[in-house]
């Protein structure tokens, strides 16, 4: 039985929708071979793809371990794995991302009875990403892997990162601790919360303007954060649960857009199905979490709130053939901002899974 406690008649739809991403999956591995998707036209159905999976390439590694999980084939389980160890270039690799990469890269096979290459590599990853906590700092440095300022705070170098470290031995937990609460203070002492800060040493840190405020994943990458740090760090730290309650208000309550704006100076503009995505995954966590500490009515408002919008994703955005539409990669530079993206694919697919319970909450 799923933990989220899906309503008698709901399980259809989500399973048909599950398989139809799945299904997809499959058609784009057959397309991208050894490369990795980034994102899809949404015309022509097209993949742009990277040769060593960027930012995003934990994301692909995270669905075919899905297909894997759900399919049970041997051959959808050794593509997973292969994948998986094609992204051990980033482990020596100067970016905070590298939660992302390896956390949804890994987490899924590297459990109890999983794929032990799989848990070696996240071990590994976990062990760089906490020599590379500057405790001066407070933080994982956002890095220069990909150019621009190594010393920054970005809310997109959070998630992932936090379990990812504190799986780490010895000091990791104190580590992930801190590499969130920085992030928490600067990103949410402005309204709307602002992505981006630089670091100049030795104390003071200054507004950075991209991604500039309003960005439609700040909040949900920042929520998804916050719901791993309090099962994975404990649940006692009460500036932990304000943030959680504060990032909430802004995106699961109950009349904000299920569907946000990808910038919010342009309400009408393009919208960002893959932060909606992630705020789902993001939400149905808290939900597991609420009611694991005894909060069943705000457990089942934030699982009402999160297969809410799986429903208008599925319906308002998921093609027939299993492509998540309206996802926009960067609206301040109109690049991708209607496309297939791979983490959009991804956090919808977990966020489906939760739903059917093919997977738990905190299991990636």
């Amino acid at each position: 039985m799923s933990v989220m406690n899906t309503p008698s008649g709901e399980a259809s739809w989500a399973d048909r929708a599950l398989a139809s991403l799945l299904a997809r999956v499959s058609v784009t591995a057959d397309e991208v071979g050894p490369r990795f998707p980034l994102y899809a036209d949404p015309d022509t159905g097209s993949w742009t793809t990277t040769a060593r999976g960027s930012w995003t390439g934990g994301f692909w590694a995270g669905l075919l371990w899905l297909r894997a999980l759900s399919s049970g084939d041997p051959d959808h389980r050794k593509a997973a794995a292969d994948c998986t160890q094609r992204l051990r270039y980033w482990v020596e690799q100067d970016t905070a991302t590298r939660g992302l990469v390896f956390w949804y890269g890994t987490a899924l096979a590297a459990g109890p009875g999983g794929h032990e290459a799989a848990g070696e590599l996240r071990d590994e990853a976990a062990r760089a990403c906490l020599a590379a906590y500057d405790a001066e700092l407070g933080l994982v440095p956002w890095g220069d892997a990909f150019g621009g300022p190594r010393l920054l705070a970005r809310a997109d170098g959070v998630p992932g990162l936090v379990p990812l470290l504190a799986h780490a031995p010895g000091s990791g937990p104190a580590a992930a601790y801190g590499h969130l609460i920085r992030h928490l203070e600067l990103c949410l002492s402005e309204e709307p919360p602002r992505p981006a800060w630089q670091a100049r040493p030795p104390a003071a840190w200054t507004a950075y303007p991209e991604p500039a405020p309003g960005w439609s994943r700040t909040a949900a990458w920042l929520l998804l954060a916050v719901a791993d740090a309090l099962h994975w760090l404990g649940d006692e730290d009460t500036g932990l649960r304000k943030a959680a309650a504060h990032l909430a208000a802004l995106r699961l309550a109950p009349d904000a857009r299920l569907i946000p704006p990808a910038q919010d100076a342009h309400p009408h503009g393009p919208v960002d199905a893959s932060a909606a995505a992630i705020e789902v995954v993001a939400a149905l966590k808290l939900a597991a979490f609420a009611r694991a500490t005894g909060d069943e009515p705000e457990g089942d408002r934030l699982a009402t709130r999160g297969r809410l919008v799986l429903r208008r994703l599925t319906e308002a955005h998921l093609s027939p053939t299993g492509v998540l539409q309206d996802g926009c990669y960067d609206a301040e530079r109109g690049l991708a901002t209607r496309h297939e993206l791979v983490w959009g694919d991804f956090f919808l697919a977990w966020g489906l899974a939760l739903l059917t319970g093919l997977t738990q909450p905190f299991t990636m």
